[in-house]
């Protein structure tokens, strides 16, 4: 089921040997501009006529009433609110942690520099709504956002016509259980751009203002639409269909190994599942888990087109050392290790989104209940940024105060930079004091 990369013997780059799925985000990009712009430009009756023609919902309205939101948390179901609740529990937890206090620097006698933590006053927060829904991503997008401090806090999720042009009602009710109220029915490029621009409504109490940062994850559409809004607004990442990869060696449980990469499938025929191994045994085991489990699993097709798409497979590697360098240079989303000494090797992974040790650790924990965060980066993305947390909502500033015997104790130094860069006003800035 799985297409095979054998990089055993090879110690070149692995990263354009390894599965990944091929996705051109600048042409989406170009597909999704007269969206944006006209979003930009009309608001409102332009969002109206992209929900219709690409969600198939005639909206009146772009915000939730709050009675409909209040209804949405009293309809859930029990175990379910109990799930979100200890899910929320959970998350504030970790998430608290991560809250940053104010650093004054002493640099000289009556010299300092203060860094503080201030948190952007209005964010949105978007909560996709395609082959799932995802009332998960409403507690990883708000948790952090609050525990930072934002004043002023956004979702959009697109219509269900099943839930009479709302988003969905367990969204909805993820939204209550954390005091969100502010909630629009809007998805794909065009809730990015409401977002990002602003949008006028079916009256003043239906306005959306415009935010300072945008997060959360969704498809190619709005993948594109993100990057089309980089540097008009803060932006956590260029999110793209999820994936997981496994270092596994011939310890591991296949049942364990097969289930946690249907697990990622099953969210889209795009999903990647990638095993890295060195134990052609395990290979072999985990293959016949997987033609058992797929056959029994509820989203048979989908799973299936997963797992046997390019951006899928299993890569055999001549050891675990090798293999710790194939993971870092895919540098995935989820990486789960099941090796003996799982937590050593885990500790020495430089890239990944998040970081699963051990056979009690899968991917589907992080997803919902171990206090971490499920929004992170894709593609190879980790290589370079980090999943959502406190610090996303949160910019640094420094305050510097100097007294009059400070700044001319360093302003010789000052005004020669100033002249080394032919800058000769700003050296002069500081010698007019002491004149």
């Amino acid at each position: 089921m799985l297409n095979r990369t054998d990089l055993r013997g090879s110690r070149r780059d692995p990263r354009g040997l390894l599965p990944r799925a091929r996705l051109d985000v600048s042409a989406a990009v170009e597909q999704i501009r007269p969206v944006v712009e006209a979003v930009h430009q009309h608001g409102f009756s332009a969002i109206r006529e992209a929900t219709q023609r690409f969600d198939g919902v005639a909206i009146e309205r772009l915000r939730v009433p709050a009675a409909a939101i209040a209804r949405a948390a009293g309809t859930l179901e029990p175990e379910v609110r109990a799930a979100l609740e200890e899910s929320i529990k959970r998350a504030r937890k970790v998430h608290r942690d991560q809250r940053r206090s104010d650093v004054t620097t002493q640099v000289v006698d009556g010299g300092t520099v203060t860094e503080r933590w201030v948190p952007v006053r209005r964010v949105g927060l978007y909560v996709p709504g395609g082959l799932a829904v995802y009332p998960s991503t409403v507690v990883m997008n708000v948790v952090p956002a609050q525990e930072a401090g934002v004043e002023s806090l956004v979702v959009a999720s697109p219509p269900q016509r099943e839930n009479g042009g709302l988003p969905d009602s367990r969204v909805l009710a993820a939204c209550a259980l954390l005091g969100v109220d502010e909630v629009y029915a809007v998805g794909g490029a065009q809730a990015i751009a409401m977002l990002g621009y602003g949008s006028d409504g079916a009256d003043e109490t239906d306005r959306c203002e415009p935010v300072d940062v945008i997060t959360g994850p969704g498809n190619i559409w709005v993948t594109a639409a993100k990057r089309m809004l980089q540097g008009t607004v803060g932006i956590d990442a260029e999110a793209g269909p999820t994936e997981i990869a496994i270092l596994a060696d011939d310890s591991a449980d296949p049942r364990h190994v097969a289930a946690d990469l249907i697990s990622q499938a099953e969210h889209d025929p795009l999903a990647a599942s990638v095993l890295v191994t060195d134990s052609e045994t395990l290979l072999t085991r985990v293959e016949a888990e997987l033609i058992r489990q797929v056959a029994a699993t509820k989203h048979e097709s989908r799973v299936r087109t997963s797992l046997t798409g390019e951006q899928s497979g299993v890569v055999l590697v001549d050891d675990l050392e090798h293999g710790l360098a194939v993971v870092d240079a895919y540098a995935a989303e989820h990486l789960e290790i099941q090796t003996r000494d799982a937590r050593q090797w885990a500790m020495r992974v430089r890239n990944a989104g998040a970081v699963f040790v051990g056979a009690w650790s899968p991917v589907s924990l992080g997803d919902y209940a171990a206090g971490s965060n499920h929004v992170l980066p894709t593609a190879g993305c980790a290589r370079f940024s980090s999943g959502l947390s406190v610090q996303s909502f949160l910019r640094g500033i420094h305050v510097v105060e100097y007294d009059e015997a400070a700044l001319r104790d360093v302003s010789g130094h000052v005004v020669a930079l100033a002249n080394a860069e032919d800058l000769p006003a700003h050296g002069d800035a500081v010698k007019g004091r002491f004149q």
